[in-house]
């Protein structure tokens, strides 16, 4: 631009720059290339690392939640069947793995009955609602707000369950089970819960011997899911801690599920 003014009459020339530091471009060229290099370096690396390890801790504690409704017909009769009558399962308790990407992972439940899914909990969550606000309106008190209190009710009680079980596996070394995991097995209470308040609206009477059986068969199958799923993980074995911490799951659902059980609109019976 000043070559062309400069060839302009009456336009005066700037002085131009005689001093050229020949050193110049050869550090900055270099340098910069360098920097940029290193730096990009150390970012791809940063970077790749810091996603390899969110993806590691996503996938341990909360993997993927596509993963838990891979299921059909077949899986929900036979896994209630599991939950509600556990002692009758004459196979394994274990889950099934497969090799996927170089490393062993668990097949969805559609493959496997003993693999945890989240589309029974919810629906049998929501049935649990239908429910209760069935039979408060059988007894004449039902409301809206009389709902949102047994959804609160009912969300603090599978609260309470996931804290059970998580704070079991912490004080056994182990707190490293996938978090979804957790939630499906305790969201399982409420299809048992479901039955014993359709039981109770038929006949009142029939809660007091449904909610120990539903208590009870919830029990076992925590027991014996806790016992080979979970504590597989465990890092040091205590074989009488280990049987007391189960024995406190069982006992510890007939508080719960008579609480959960109990139709009111009060925090206690």
């Amino acid at each position: 631009m000043y070559d062309n003014l400069g060839a302009q009459p009456g336009v005066p020339r700037p002085p131009g720059n005689t001093q050229a530091n020949p050193f110049g471009n050869a550090f900055s060229g270099g340098s910069s290339g360098f920097i940029r290099s290193g730096l990009g370096a150390y970012g791809e690396k940063f970077l790749g690392s810091s996603s390899e390890y969110v993806q590691s801790n996503i996938s341990r504690y909360f993997s993927d939640p596509q993963y838990y409704f891979q299921v059909n017909d077949q899986y929900v009769r036979n896994k209630l069947k599991v939950v509600l009558f556990p002692f009758l399962h004459r196979g394994h308790w274990t889950r099934i793995t497969e090799p996927v990407g170089g490393r062993l992972s668990y097949k969805p439940p559609i493959f496997d009955i003993n693999a945890p899914d989240l589309y029974i909990p919810f629906m049998a969550f929501g049935t649990y609602l239908v429910l209760a606000g069935l039979s408060l309106g059988l007894q004449g008190r039902f409301t809206p707000e009389a709902l949102n209190w047994l959804f609160i009710k009912g969300l603090v009680g599978w609260c309470l369950e996931v804290s059970l079980l998580k704070m079991t596996l912490y004080s056994l070394g182990s707190g490293e089970a996938p978090l979804l995991d957790i939630v499906s097995y305790a969201g399982y209470a409420f299809a048992g819960l479901s039955i014993a308040l359709l039981g109770t609206i038929i006949w009142s009477h029939s809660y007091y011997f449904l909610m120990p059986w539903t208590s009870l068969c919830m029990g076992i199958f925590l027991v014996k899911t806790m016992k080979r799923v979970l504590f597989a993980e465990v890092r040091t074995y205590d074989s009488s801690r280990h049987h007391y911490l189960l024995i406190f799951i069982a006992l510890a659902q007939f508080p719960l599920l008579f609480w959960l059980g109990k139709i009111s609109l009060n925090w206690f019976f």
